[in-house]
């Protein structure tokens, strides 16, 4: 699957760019300059499309607790939102998605030294994580990324491949490992921890990025099955807090932003009893490599 979802991004990326060159054909001709930039107005379609959620998180957000951001900061987390995703969405999930490899079994040298598990979110693979994956190589430290299959499953169906990759981590290093998950990859860690009882004792700490612990609006237009279970107050949110004892939330670091243009209003991002830090001024996917986030993030380690 996760070969399958890298080639389905390859597939839409290469359309994209097939489209808009017959597209230029057609209609401009042999004016390079007319097409180069039709060329760049279809390319950059993501661009109004993640406008559009920040116009919508900006009026749903202007009801919430957390401090609402200034014009300044919705435009540069638009801007950099924009860059993110061509980065992670157009490269490196479709083309470079096992660029660097799991280190989790082998050299003498991760025993007795804490390991991560990275945990992705919605159709998303474990490319994400290249930058993380840099860092984590650098400190030779073991670490695993996983690739939650079936895509479009539903959040429970994740448990098993997150239990393989706690596993193996614990058994290389000795260690309960730090897990370190972006979007809907906080809720899959929950939906583990409720699934055998004693699984608290077995991780270090937990961080999220960008979850949406309480749904998220965005969630109403979802159809798949994880989707659907990431609406506000769904049933399965519901559940799941209602099945977790009081003091597990305290396993817990949540990092969100109040220009989440994907989990919002921002709140929703935060857990009772969690220590929740709020990063202002970034993006959902930005937020995944904001430099704070991640320093502080590593330093669990």
């Amino acid at each position: 699957m996760a070969h399958m979802l890298a080639r389905l991004l390859q597939f839409t990326t290469l359309s994209t760019i097939a489209c808009s060159l017959t597209w230029l054909g057609v209609f401009w001709g042999p004016s390079h300059t007319l097409a180069y930039a039709g060329f760049l107005v279809v390319l950059l379609f993501p661009a109004p499309v993640i406008g559009l959620q920040f116009f919508t998180l900006n009026r749903l957000n202007g009801r919430d607790p957390v401090p609402p951001a200034s014009i300044s900061q919705l435009l540069n987390a638009w801007w950099d939102e924009v860059i993110q995703v061509f980065k992670v969405f157009y490269w490196r999930q479709p083309y470079s998605w096992n660029a660097i490899p799991d280190a989790s079994s082998g050299p003498p040298a991760y025993a007795g030294h804490r390991g991560v598990v990275f945990i992705h979110g919605f159709i998303c693979n474990r490319g994400i994580w290249t930058p993380w994956l840099r860092e984590v190589e650098k400190s030779q430290r073991a670490f695993t990324a996983v690739n939650l299959e079936p895509v479009f499953g539903g959040v429970d169906d994740y448990v098993p491949i997150i239990e393989q990759a706690v596993a193996q981590i614990n058994a290389t290093t000795g260690q309960p490992p730090l897990i370190v998950c972006h979007s809907m990859g906080g809720l899959a860690i929950r939906a583990w921890l409720r699934s055998r009882h004693g699984n608290d004792a077995r991780i270090h700490h937990i961080v999220t990025i960008g979850t949406p612990h309480y749904g998220t609006w965005l969630g109403r237009m979802a159809f798949t099955p994880n989707g659907k279970q990431m609406r506000l107050a769904s049933r399965w949110l519901s559940t799941l807090e209602a099945d977790e004892p009081p003091q597990r939330h305290r396993l817990f670091t949540c990092y969100f932003s109040n220009c989440d243009n994907i989990v919002f209003p921002a709140s929703t991002a935060t857990l009772a009893g969690a220590d929740n830090r709020l990063i202002l001024g970034k993006a959902h996917v930005a937020l995944a490599f904001d430099a704070r986030v991640m320093r502080e993030s590593l330093a669990m380690l």
